[in-house]
């Protein structure tokens, strides 16, 4: 009986140990930061998605940015989506075409969690840009619009160049989501759209009535409006101008009508630019 209690007690103790071991491997979920401060994640209060934290990007500490004027043309509350003229000046356009060059490379997608590369889905070239002023000042209008919510900070910036036939099949930004982490929001800049075809097409989304022709300077009208499926609204490529969506609602809940799809560039030459904003609950800048 006595050696029956030892190897119980020992099986209990190595049990506890090896779950130590896990559960400081997590991170030490629901443990103070001040207790974990040895780990990264503990130094930048960071309760879950490591990895997503690297790609998110912070402002210079004496930060200047010139004042920049837009239109801002709301089309949808519900989700909301907004069509924002002007968003970047010709030289801000210019200035990221040109450190984008060198250094395109073929997009990929994902497929059951594997990265690859599929032309019938996506069809571009992606660029990393460097976080000069710039693009730091980009980065800093895109948070101000949004009202600069708390424990939400913008992705590092990728641009995409679409030359003919170029396309991206209906998707969502919504990625990876959950209460503490989510792509809260995506704004789609063109910076070049020296091209036909190439718009930006919300395939659930409702188009105005055919009496409203104000929005025709900014959608496509009449024939051009007619996607494979005839439906929803497509948005012009149009430089500098940027088309603005929330992703998800304020519990939380993903749009389903914020699916949307890059249209195929007919001809010439489309650039564009995303910036995401991830929610990252608990996260601080130090």
């Amino acid at each position: 009986m006595a050696t029956g209690q030892g190897f119980r007690w020992r099986t209990v103790i190595e049990v506890g140990l090896i779950s130590a071991v896990i559960y400081v491997l997590l991170g030490a979920p629901g443990l103070p930061a001040s207790i974990t401060s040895g780990s990264q994640a503990a130094k930048q209060h960071v309760p879950v998605a490591g990895a997503k934290i690297q790609s998110l990007v912070y402002p210079d500490k004496d930060l200047q940015c010139p004042g920049h004027n837009y239109d801002i043309h709301v089309f949808s509350t519900t989700p909301l989506i907004i069509y924002i003229d002007g968003f970047l000046s010709d030289s801000e356009a210019e200035h990221l075409v040109d450190i984008s060059e060198g250094k395109w490379q073929v997009s990929t997608v994902f497929n059951e969690g594997i990265e690859t590369t599929d032309a019938s889905v996506r069809k571009s070239e992606k660029a990393l840009v460097d976080r000069d002023h710039t693009v730091q000042c980009i980065e800093q209008r895109a948070l101000s619009i949004q009202g600069w919510p708390q424990e939400t900070f913008i992705e590092r910036l990728w641009t995409q160049r679409y030359n003919t036939s170029g396309h991206y099949a209906q998707h969502y930004d919504w990625a990876t989501a959950s209460k503490a982490a989510r792509r809260v929001s995506t704004f789609m800049v063109y910076l070049s759209a020296d091209c036909t075809g190439g718009g930006t097409n919300f395939p659930r989304i409702e188009r105005p009535g055919d009496d409203d022709a104000r929005w025709c300077e900014f959608l496509e009208c009449g024939v051009d409006a007619t996607t494979e499926e005839g439906q929803g609204v497509t948005f012009k490529a149009r430089k500098g101008a940027a088309v603005f969506w929330m992703n998800f609602d304020a519990d939380g809940r993903g749009y389903k009508e914020t699916i949307h799809a890059g249209m195929p560039v007919t001809g010439g030459t489309k650039v564009g630019l995303n910036i995401w904003s991830w929610y990252q609950a608990g996260h601080r800048i130090d």
